[in-house]
């Protein structure tokens, strides 16, 4: 057997940066795609049962689903974040026997937690419905979505390991597409003949078993799974010191948003809670572009790292942190400047929210100023550092939702959370700087600022000049406007090379399909 020295010694070699960019491109764009799919098929799913189960139904379908997510979330403790990092570092390396081994670790290890904390969803189930919910008839819900537990967990597995191989667009299929829509067709053809709650949870079940079986597929053909358990090199010490710190940080991040709702309920008003819950809804739109782009990024910084190319890890740092920015910034100039508009969609006492909605929107740019950083924490293996800076910005929330909410209400808890996250990512900057002495700005930078300046004097300007009062009419001109000027202004200033590069290989594609559908 090879020793890890002779293995490692036959790594690949480093891809270009320009073939790391172009494929953050790529797996960002398909990941944008497959979200704002996934949001549809939501939208859908929600209106087909809420008709077919009625508000009490759904309720209960509800608190089943957010159940067996919570006891996926801690069945995985973080090995699926972990496996994107393991993969892309020993697949790197050419390394199988450890791509194995960390694939039969996460997989094991979350299996084993996923039917233990099934197994106690099922057993407890009639405790937790009638002494938690106060509803009987939740117990044999939960005790039917226990079932699914194993198998989320074991899906998210999957999808790491197929990050980790770089082929994010097998995630894309599976999760994101293929799973809701196994859901709609199977929810549509069960409202011909009517729907329970029960055939509800299965049908969810199903769906996420169809993503499995595809997930299966996709990792089989990039890493034949047909190979000996013991032909494999393991390190669970190494991926559990990892993962955890991550899990924990993570789970901070999940709740934190439920802590700000329970504290504004409890400070201010269920009335500002319902408003500041819409706003925070709109508010994560800015962040699909972040999302997708650094979820593309991840195993490509891992393998940048471990081969200590520093100056291409910082030109990744400071192009991809520049993208982020630019898409983020018209996003942002549109909620700033129309905010009541955009609120009234939801009726007349939403846009009481319009405030607060400027202020978190505030918060995302700040959060896409300041770029990939915590994600280069991540990918790098400072993952205790991570968890500091996830428990920092906590308690930094909670302390200033405390004095701030009573008197703001929801102003103060948006102001909160603008604070909390301007703070931790100034802190994640200075990290990384210190660590890697890197920076997410260079000159490129200033273009998409200019460019938003400009936009938001030409609609302004235009709005002056409109001979329309009414404030939702006047959003219906100016928006598409301002994303006009905002273009417009990127385009005037120049593109840089490495986006130049990825528009001429759009162009190249299309122009390749259209040469195909005329044959």
């Amino acid at each position: 057997m090879e020793n890890v020295e002779t293995v490692i010694s036959k790594a690949k070699p480093v891809a270009s940066f320009e073939q790391n960019i172009l494929l953050t491109a790529k797996g960002g764009s398909v990941m944008f795609v497959g979200k704002l799919f996934n949001q549809f098929s939501r939208l859908v799913i929600t209106l087909l049962l809420t008709r077919l189960l009625g508000p009490a139904q759904y309720g209960l379908y509800n608190i089943a689903l957010s159940a067996a997510a919570i006891a996926s979330h801690f069945a995985l403790v973080g090995l699926g974040t972990a496996l994107v990092r393991y993969v892309a570092l020993y697949a790197g390396r050419r390394d199988e026997q450890a791509v194995w081994g960390s694939i039969q670790i996460a997989v094991g290890i979350s299996t084993a937690l996923s039917a233990l904390i099934s197994a106690l969803l099922f057993a407890l189930s009639h405790v937790i419905a009638t002494e938690v919910f106060h509803d009987a008839t939740l117990a044999p819900v939960l005790q039917l979505i226990s079932f699914t537990i194993p198998l989320l967990s074991f899906s998210d597995v999957l999808a790491g390991a197929t990050r980790g191989f770089k082929r994010i667009e097998h995630m894309v299929i599976a999760q994101n597409i293929a799973q809701p829509l196994v859901r709609m067709l199977l929810l549509l053809a069960f409202s011909l003949v009517g729907l329970n709650i029960m055939q509800a949870v299965v049908i969810f079940g199903v769906a996420d078993f169809v993503a499995s079986l595809l997930l299966i597929y996709f990792l089989n053909s990039q890493f034949p799974l047909r190979r000996p358990l013991h032909a494999a090199r393991r390190a669970p010490r190494e991926m559990l010191s990892y993962s955890i710190p991550m899990w924990l940080a993570d789970t901070i991040a999940t709740f934190r948003g439920n802590i700000q709702t329970i504290l504004l309920g409890s400070l201010s008003s269920v009335f500002t809670v319902g408003v500041f819950a819409v706003a925070n809804q709109l508010n994560q739109f800015a962040d699909l572009v972040h999302h997708s782009v650094t979820t593309a990024v991840q195993p490509i910084i891992v393998q940048v790292h471990d081969s200590d190319n520093r100056e291409q890890l910082g030109r990744l740092y400071q192009t991809v942190s520049k993208w982020m920015f630019s898409f983020n910034v018209p996003i942002f100039l549109i909620v700033v400047m129309f905010p009541t508009p955009i609120l009234s969609i939801f009726g007349k006492d939403f846009t009481q929210g319009a405030t607060a909605l400027t202020l978190l929107s505030w918060a995302s740019l700040v959060n896409a100023g300041t770029g990939m950083c915590g994600l280069i924490l991540d990918m790098t293996g400072y993952t205790k550092l991570k968890l500091a800076n996830s428990v920092s910005q906590l308690a930094l929330i909670v302390i200033l939702s405390t004095l701030l909410i009573p008197t703001l209400g929801m102003v103060g808890a948006a102001v909160a959370a603008l604070a909390g996250q301007s703070v931790i990512n100034v802190l994640r900057v200075v990290e990384i700087y210190i660590i890697f002495r890197l920076l997410p700005y260079n000159a490129s930078f200033l273009k998409p600022i200019l460019a938003g300046v400009s936009a938001l004097l030409v609609t302004l300007i235009a709005g002056n000049w409109l001979p329309v009062s009414d404030g939702n009419l006047q959003a219906l001109a100016l928006i598409p406007l301002l994303a006009c000027a905002y273009v417009g202004a990127i385009l005037l200033f120049g593109l840089e090379p490495e986006d130049r590069a990825i528009l001429a290989r759009v162009r190249k594609r299309a122009t390749r399909k259209l040469s195909q559908n005329r044959a």
